[in-house]
Order: C-alpha cells, then structure tokens, then sequence
C-alpha cells in the first residue's frame, strides 16, 4: 500500500496552512531558505511543491523533481519566479494568491506616498542623529497631494484598489492604457507617456514580464516632471534601477519609494546615499492577517489539486 503524498514547503508557513497541508500527505517544511542546489534536492519525489517569489522553478528544478509533481503553489500573486510554459509541458499545475493581498499592497503603497512626499523617512533620521534644533518654517517641507495627480502603471487588482483610495487625498486618478480602453473604473486610461508627464506621483504596479522589465527606463524616466515622485511595489526589474539613480542625482524627478528591488536583498548603493529615496524590505503584503491568507489559499490550492479537484486561484 502507498505511503500518504508528499508535499514540500520552502519557508516556514503559519500553523493554520501547514494544518491545512497535512490533511492531504505529509508535509516537509525547510528549516531554512533553500539555494537552487538545495531545492532541487529536496524536492525530489514530492506530490506538490509549496514556494515563495524568492524560489526560482525553472527546468531543471522541475526536471529534478521527477513525473510525480502535480503542483506548484506559489504564495504570491507574481509567478515571474516561476517557468510557466515549462510547468504546462509537464502537466504540473500553477497556482498563486490573488485577491487576498490586495488590500494589504494598496495600504502600503500609500505609506510609501506620504513618507516620500512628506519625508517622513528623512524626518525620523534627523531625530535620531540629534540635529533637529527646533521648530522651523523651512524644516523639511514637503509636497502636499491634494489638487495633485496620481498615474497608475498597471491597472490590476492592485493598481485600481490603490487608485481607489486616491479621493481620501483629494488626487485625481489617470491609468496607463489597456488594449483600446479610454477608461478604467470611470478614469480616463492614457498611453504610459501621457500619464507620465501629467502625474505627480506615479505608482507603478505592472506584473515583470519581458516586456514589462525595465518599463520605467531613462527615456521614461526623463518624460516625469521633476516635481514628480515614483512609487514601485510591484516587482523591482519593472524599474531601471541605475537609471534611477541617475535620474535622482540629477535632479530629473523629486524622489522615489521602493518596496522591491532588481536583485534582492542587494540594493544599489546609489539609492542607499540619497536622502529623497524611501526604501523597504519587500514589505507590501507583510501583514498577518494577509500573509495567513496567502499561505491558506495555496494549501487549499496544494489539497484540491491532490484530490484531483480544480484549484481555486489557477494560473491560466
């Protein structure tokens, strides 16, 4: 008789998915991150592999993990970490977590835009180094949102739950065109040079895809007013990051937020030296209550797969 499925877990997941995961077969759960060498080893023979953004599934991982794998679950709405044409070859299903983290990005994705326009971040340090000598009509002022506008790159999920928001601060909203869309959500959708030049604050929440690396390059980059300030909580390739720090030396555009970075955890030196640049570890989904969420669904997703169900969030 066969022995109970087994499942692979790169990271350590809440209590409540892990639960959920062993109702289905047993489950292994890596003590620590896994390097390209390492996961290939360990997944070897598994029924269905549990992963993270920061697990590359290409070829020769799915190559090394043998006939047996029926599921790839990533916890994360991107699957750029994922070779997804690779996957189908083999018959192996994909699945991420969209919907559950929405709200979660959107909110952060503000924090980042009043600690950039605000300096909020260059607030606090001058605290902490003791140089702050006293109220001053001129202490570091900011830029105020409201009348301002707001350009959304990436008019997903996420992209329009931020957009949604934007009425809270008095910002008009423009959308970065899809197909021959002249609206999204009743808001006027422009070619990315328009809404570059007209916005005040562009936030960028396009998903990394061939064509979407380096979107926002030198050229687009120039096309910002140097008023304007840039949001990514996407994922770090969409934005050129020396050309961003070129571009912030020189005075191009005011300043830049970053959640997310071209080759994490390293960030370009650059970016660390500016004052004007609010930089965070990845942090967009990182609430307990969504990132529970997010490991539940791909559990759910792992179980109703084993069972030979349909899973509920499929990447099609």
């Amino acid at each position: 008789m066969a022995g109970p499925v087994s499942i692979l877990v790169t990271r350590k997941l809440p209590a409540a998915a892990l639960a959920i995961l062993r109702d289905a077969g047993a489950v292994e759960v890596a003590a620590a991150p896994l390097d390209a060498e390492a996961l290939r080893l360990h997944v070897r023979g598994r029924a269905a592999l549990v992963c993270l953004l920061t697990d590359r599934i290409d070829t020769a991982l799915l190559d090394a993990a043998g006939p047996g794998l029926r599921i790839v679950a990533n916890v994360a709405v991107g699957v750029d970490n994922i070779d997804i044409p690779a996957a189908r070859e083999r018959g192996i299903v994909v699945t991420n977590t969209p919907d559950v983290l929405t709200n979660a990005v959107a909110e952060f994705t503000w924090g980042l835009i009043l600690a950039v326009t605000r300096r909020l971040t260059e607030a606090d340090r001058c605290i902490r180094r003791g140089e702050w000598a006293g109220w001053s009509p001129d202490l570091l002022n900011g830029t105020e949102l409201a009348g301002k506008r707001l350009g959304i790159v990436g008019a997903g999920r996420i992209g329009r739950a931020v957009a949604a928001r934007a009425p809270a601060f008095g910002m008009d909203v423009v959308f970065t065109r899809r197909g021959t869309a002249s609206e999204i959500d009743g808001r006027p959708a422009l070619s990315l040079d328009e809404v570059l030049v007209t916005s005040d604050v562009v936030s960028v929440h396009a998903p990394l895809t061939p064509e979407t690396r380096h979107l926002i390059d030198r050229h687009a980059l120039g096309r910002m007013k140097s008023t304007a300030y840039l949001i990514n909580t996407a994922r770090g390739p969409v934005v050129d990051e020396e050309a961003l720090v070129v571009a912030l030396e020189a005075g191009v555009l005011a300043g830049a937020a970053l959640d997310v970075f071209e080759r994490e955890p390293a960030i370009h030196p650059g970016l660390l030296r500016l004052e004007n640049v609010v930089l965070a570890p990845h942090l967009g989904s990182s609430t307990r209550e969504t990132r529970t969420a997010m490991a539940e669904l791909a559990a759910r997703n792992v179980v109703r797969v084993l069972r030979g169900q349909r899973p509920l969030t499929p990447v099609e």
